[in-house]
């Protein structure tokens, strides 16, 4: 898994699985989440990430746990 956040474009981007998607559908509130061949998910992108208070400006605080 692999987090990545743009702060030019305010883009959290969440890379789930190593394979290029085929689909994408954008759910209601700014959330794209991406598809794989096999129609499961292999990344999710939040828009506006900051005004979502899922980042904190000039700072990114990430904890997996397994």
């Amino acid at each position: 898994m692999k987090i990545r956040y743009d702060s030019e474009s305010d883009i959290l981007f969440v890379s789930i699985r190593e394979e290029s998607p085929v689909d994408a559908v954008e759910e209601p509130g700014g959330v794209i989440i991406s598809y794989g061949e096999d129609k499961q998910p292999v990344s999710v992108e939040f828009l506006n990430a900051s005004l979502r208070h899922l980042v904190k400006a000039g700072e990114v605080s990430v904890t997996l746990a397994a």
